[in-house]
């Protein structure tokens, strides 16, 4: 059986010299950066050596703990363990906590805990003063066994996460306790339905030894979860959604020195990124009998101490590292001594139903045995105090009462005394009111902003020295040599059979072959819709700029607290839109950020107050991630939102939020903002409902031509699908160039000034050309590119303007200077520029009323009380 354990471990470099082991003690005394080798040879520290290892990092340690206001503490969190299912997809060669279905109906256990066991515990721990919920249980059971499915579908639940929230609801309405999760691997979507009823969530890295998973005997053999790039992107997932999360590692696993040191450095990468590691566990393996890995020898104590010690060193003197305290057999003060700063849950109710032969010890025991070393144990809480301090965006608003119950306030650690006591979970009190800067949809154009970035700058949206590196690809646009001349030969023939060669050899053509470009797309657009130059009236309502979602591109969003930051009223939404009907609008467009405060229901509140104030207004409104921030919040699918939102008056979506539909450049470009995969489920899931949407692409960044063609085959392969079921699916294609001027990921050096010119032309007619014949109408943006701009894209493929906005908030905060809004006559004036005839239209492209067209004659499509652009 031992033998089926072992992998073709990579050679290691053997026991390293004394040269090299002094040599990096001695650079961890001095308190420098550590290398992988490095980290490597001091895993290696043993007798003297790891002594002298462990001072260093005890030493860093401390500096950290005397920085965050809590010299010589080391804290715990008093817990109940709750292990809501026991069924899980892996294998893992070496876990007891997993089951199979006969087993759990042999022992008169349900597939899944059932709320009254689940809450019973909970009551029981609250009594006795626990403050945490560790909910622990499988991945994705759902996945591998009919039994579990049956039991979630006969329960009312569409998967395991939806029960997971159920039941974190549950306890802190009806105990008060903090649930923190852990259920394995969860995609981003999965962080958004778990962030607002738990405030800090959990799942081990474990190792990045890629080989223990994909080989034949590895321990993570045949379980899909273990995967190392899927952990990281987790890992990851829960930064970008600004969830404070537990990581860590499982030593002795059969990971060599490097592996191990190459997991630790794969951990700090992550919580350089995104701040967002509240602890890491470092977790020796003890063999268990009746597992494939019960021959195995367990991780020495030696072993476990250098971890400790380097993993102290490498994550620096703000990281937070755990042991479990009943796996190291009472050697608490070696542990102590190479750098930990917290012993983890501690449960004076429930055992550890992953390591079930190791009971807790006795929290008196660890106060001692802490009190011994000259530290005295503190009592924290699930989620650390730091996040606790920091306040948004990592406490959702609706946990805030629940957390402020149980944390000192001075501290963040827990009120020793403090009862938990159940709270009601539910939305902010504050809802629909106005506050702020309500006007700055006209003083934009007159006052201009307060300033060029957020007080919270250098936090909100990551680590920006990370973030220049990932960026540095993109920084100066490469080129390509391709046979532009073939190229264009074949997009004149048929551009639906460009190659991807050829494709990106024209979108870097320049010269006389992107004049030649233009010309052929503009005579396509000709062929295709005609010559007439399409816009809409139509108005924006920005309801609200108030969001901490970390876009770095985006200049529009402001904390609450900001000066330039507001939300407007339902009844100042719904006046908005009665005045854009006076003069002639058709339409109203609606986005906005995503305010903690706003419930996820506030976006039918906002449709339904447009209809009932002006019934015959079309409500284009809430974007991709505004629909799954609406969706997750109220715990509803994203069809069931939908369809709740077209109940309510929503007729259709901006394709906004697309930035680049690739995932490489939209994190770089935002922390949180939904993944492509998602934005494509939104938008394909609207089509099929018969909500039809725009599509757009904001280029100019840190992006390239190739993401760009990947941009448009992505486009034009929904648009293709939405056909073959026969649903309308986009409206139209919107270039959206970057505005710089004022976006942070300019100001950090970071991105480049904006496409060029050239960039322009180019996105233009490859537009045309490569979305054909599936999206036929191309829109320009005069807000970001002038009436001169606009009018050179229309003679390069474009055929529509977009609208006459009459407020526009977005562009003009990140520093567009071409104003917030266009009269019918300034529009028609760029038509003219480009020697075209112009027509107005709906938001669909059908005919407009002539009752509106008359009112949009009399008014010339703007409201009167409108001051002048400044240009």
């Amino acid at each position: 059986m031992l033998g089926r354990m072992t992998t073709s471990a990579p050679q290691e470099s053997g026991r390293p010299t004394a040269n090299s082991m002094r040599r990096a003690l001695k650079r961890a005394r001095d308190g420098v950066a550590l290398d992988t080798a490095e980290a490597a040879v001091l895993l290696q520290a043993r007798g003297d050596d790891l002594k002298d290892l462990s001072a260093s990092a005890a030493r860093v340690r401390d500096a950290g703990l005397a920085a965050a206001g809590r010299p010589g503490v080391i804290t715990y969190s008093r817990s109940v363990f709750i292990p809501l299912t026991k069924l899980c997809r892996d294998k893992c060669h070496y876990c007891t906590f997993a089951t199979v279905p006969g087993k759990l109906r042999r022992a008169g256990h349900g597939m899944f805990m059932s709320p009254d066991e689940v809450l019973d515990i909970a009551r029981r721990g609250a009594e006795m003063g626990c403050k945490e919920a560790l909910i622990t249980l499988g991945d994705k059971p759902e996945d591998r066994w009919p039994e579990a499915r049956e039991w979630l579908e006969a329960e009312g639940y569409d998967d395991t996460i939806a029960y997971v929230r159920a039941m974190a609801i549950r306890i802190l309405e009806e105990t008060g306790l903090l649930p923190h999760l852990n259920p394995g691997v969860m995609s981003w979507t999965d962080f958004q339905r778990l962030k607002p009823v738990a405030p800090s969530m959990g799942m081990m890295l474990e190792t990045t030894a890629e080989r223990l998973w994909s080989e034949p005997g590895g321990p993570h053999y045949g379980s899909p979860d273990k995967e190392p790039a899927v952990r990281l992107r987790v890992l990851e997932d829960a930064g970008r959604s600004s969830v404070p999360f537990t990581s860590g590692l499982l030593i002795g696993i059969g990971e060599n020195h490097e592996e191990r040191a190459d997991s630790l450095f794969a951990l700090r990468r992550v919580a350089r990124s995104y701040h967002g590691i509240q602890e890491l566990i470092i977790q020796n393996f003890r063999a268990k009998p009746d597992t494939a890995m019960r021959g195995m020898p367990d991780a020495e104590l030696d072993d476990l101490v250098a971890t400790v010690a380097v993993a102290r060193l490498i994550m620096g003197p703000s990281g937070c590292l755990q042991a479990p305290p009943n796996l190291v057999d009472a050697e608490y003060a070696r542990l102590i001594g190479a750098g930990i700063d917290d012993w983890g849950g501690v449960s004076p109710l429930t055992p550890d139903h992953v390591n079930p032969e190791r009971p807790w010890p006795q929290i008196e025991e660890l106060a001692e045995r802490s009190a011994a070393e000259g530290f005295e144990l503190k009592e924290r809480l699930a989620v650390y105090p730091e996040f606790i301090q920091r306040g948004e965006p990592w406490l959702d608003p609706r946990l805030v009462p629940h957390v402020r119950a149980l944390a000192d306030p001075e501290t963040g650690l827990a009120l020793p005394d403090a009862k938990p006591v159940g709270l009601p979970w539910q939305e902010p009190d504050e809802g629909f009111t106005a506050s702020g800067r309500t006007d700055l949809h006209r003083t934009i154009d007159t006052e201009g902003r307060t300033g060029d970035r957020r007080d919270d700058f250098d936090e909100v949206y990551g680590d920006w020295e990370a973030l220049r590196e990932a960026a540095v690809p993109g920084m100066v646009p490469s080129r390509i040599d391709g046979d532009v001349r073939q190229a264009l030969s074949q997009a004149a023939a048929d551009p639906t059979k460009l190659t991807d060669e050829e494709a990106l050899a024209l979108l870097h053509a320049d010269g006389s072959a992107l004049d030649a470009l233009c010309r052929i797309a503009d005579e396509l657009r000709r062929d295709v819709v005609g010559d007439d130059v399409s816009y809409i009236v139509t108005r924006n309502i920005n309801f609200t700029n108030v969001c901490y979602t970390g876009c770095r591109f985006c200049a529009f969003a402001q904390r609450r607290t900001d000066a330039d930051a507001y939300t407007l009223s339902l009844s100042q939404v719904a006046d908005r839109a009665e005045q854009a009907w006076d003069v002639g609008a058709v339409e109203v467009c609606m986005q906005g950020g995503i305010h903690p405060d706003l419930p996820g229901t506030a976006y039918f509140d906002i449709a339904r107050a447009v209809k009932e104030r002006v019934p015959g207004m079309h409500v284009h409104a809430f974007s991709p991630m505004e629909v799954v921030n609406g969706a997750t919040r109220t715990g509803m699918s994203i069809r069931e939102w939908l369809s709740a939102a077209q109940e309510a008056g929503l007729d259709s979506i901006p394709g906004t939020a697309a930035e680049i539909l690739d995932d490489e450049v939209r994190w770089i470009l935002t922390k949180g903002k939904l993944p492509t995969a998602t934005w494509i489920e939104v938008v394909q899931t609207a089509h099929e409902l018969g909500i039809r949407s725009s599509s757009t692409m904001m280029y100019g960044h840190v992006d390239q031509p190739r993401h760009w063609l990947g941009h448009f085959r992505t486009l034009a392969r929904m648009q293709q699908e939405a056909e073959a079921k026969n649903v309308a699916g986009f409206t139209e294609f919107v270039t959206l160039p970057f505005i710089h001027t004022n976006a942070p990921v300019y100001l950090a050096g970071i991105a480049r000034p904006g496409p060029t010119a050239r960039d322009n032309r180019a996105v233009t007619a490859m537009a045309r050309l490569l979305l054909h014949p599936h999206i036929t109408n191309i829109q320009t943006s005069w807000v970001k590119l002038g009436a001169e701009g606009a009018a050179e894209m229309l003679r390069s493929g474009a055929n529509d303007l977009g609208g006459t906005l009459m407020e526009e908030t977005i562009s003009r905060m990140a520093g567009s200077s071409y104003g917030s809004y266009r009269s019918v006559q300034d529009l028609v004036a760029i038509a003219d520029l480009a020697g075209r005839p112009s027509r107005a239209r709906t938001t669909l492209y059908g005919e407009v009323p002539e009752e509106r067209r008359r009112s949009a004659a009399a008014s010339d499509g703007h409201l009167p009380e409108l001051l002048p652009v400044l240009e």
